[in-house]
C-alpha cells in the first residue's frame, strides 16, 4: 500500500495523503454504506410492502375492500411523505431519531431518516407491480373459494415476483443515493467521505474517487437485481426453453 501511495507522492504530496486516508477509510466508508442501505431496504420494505398491498387490494372492486376514509387517508399519508425533500426529512425527523437509536448523528442515526424516506416509494413501486397482474387470475382464484389472505400470499404476490424483484431493485439504489446524502448531517459511508472530506477539504481526488466506488455500486446492485428479476419471470424461462428446443438443444419427441 505504501509504494501505491508513494506514486502519487512522486507526482502531488497532496494526492498522495488523499491516497493514504482512502487506504485506511475506504473499505469501512464502503462497509458502511452497504450495511445502511441494507438495513434501511428491508425495514422501508417491512413497512411499505404491507401498505402498498393494502393500497391495491382495500379498493373498492379490491380483493379486501376497505372503508373509502381509510384508503383516502393512507393515499394523502404516502403522497404527503413522498413529496418531502429527503434533506428536509433529515432535519425534521431528527426529534425521532433521537428517540428511537439515541442520537441525531452518525451511521445508526441515518437508518431512520432513510426508512421514513424510502417506505413511501416502497408502497407505490409495491402498489405499480399489483397493478400490472391480470385480473383474471384473482377473479380464478376467487371463484375456487380462496380467503383474501389466500389470494394475496399464493397468488397475487408469487405472480408479480419479478416487478416486484425490479422495485426492490430500484428502492435498494435510491436509498442507495439517498445514503451518501446523508453525509451532510453526519452519516457516515461514502457520502461523508466524499461530503465531510472530499469537498470541503476541497480533496478532489478522494471525492471522485468516492463517487466512482458509488456508481460502481449502483452497477453492481442493479446488474444482479435485474438477473434475479430475469431469472424468476416465468415467461423468460418459457422462452428460453421454447428457443433451446427449436435450435436442437433438447431431444426431439419420437413420434
Amino acid at each position: 500500500m505504501g509504494n501505491f501511495s508513494a506514486v502519487f507522492a512522486s507526482l502531488d504530496p497532496k494526492i498522495a495523503e488523499q491516497v493514504d486516508y482512502l487506504i485506511r477509510h475506504i473499505p469501512f466508508a464502503v462497509w458502511e454504506t452497504i450495511y445502511t442501505t441494507v438495513l434501511a431496504t428491508v425495514l422501508a420494505y417491512v413497512i411499505g410492502l404491507p401498505l402498498g398491498v393494502l393500497l391495491v387490494t382495500g379498493e373498492e372492486e379490491g380483493v379486501r375492500p376497505l372503508p373509502k376514509a381509510v384508503m383516502r387517508l393512507l393515499n394523502v399519508g404516502v403522497n404527503l411523505l413522498r413529496s418531502v425533500p429527503f434533506l428536509i426529512l433529515m432535519v425534521l425527523v431528527i426529534p425521532l431519531s433521537r428517540i428511537l437509536v439515541g442520537t441525531s448523528v452518525g451511521t445508526k442515526a441515518t437508518i431512520v431518516p432513510l426508512v421514513a424516506a424510502a417506505f413511501p416509494f416502497v408502497a407505490r413501486l409495491v402498489e405499480g407491480s399489483l397493478r400490472e397482474m391480470d385480473k383474471g387470475i384473482v377473479e380464478a382464484a376467487q371463484s375456487m373459494g380462496c380467503s383474501p389472505l389466500q389470494i394475496i400470499t399464493k397468488v397475487i404476490l408469487p405472480e408479480c415476483r419479478p416487478s416486484l424483484l425490479n422495485g426492490f431493485t430500484t428502492a435498494f439504489i435510491t436509498i442507495l443515493g439517498y445514503g451518501a446524502m446523508a453525509g451532510a448531517i453526519g452519516g457516515g459511508g461514502l457520502g461523508m467521505l466524499a461530503l465531510n472530506y472530499g469537498f470541503q477539504r476541497t480533496h478532489y481526488f478522494a471525492m471522485w474517487v468516492a463517487v466512482i466506488v458509488l456508481v460502481l455500486l449502483v452497477q453492481l446492485f442493479q446488474t444482479l437485481g435485474t438477473g434475479f428479476a430475469l431469472r424468476s419471470d416465468k415467461r423468460v424461462t418459457r422462452m428460453k426453453k421454447k428457443s433451446r428446443k427449436e435450435s436442437g438443444s433438447f431431444p426431439r419427441e419420437t413420434e
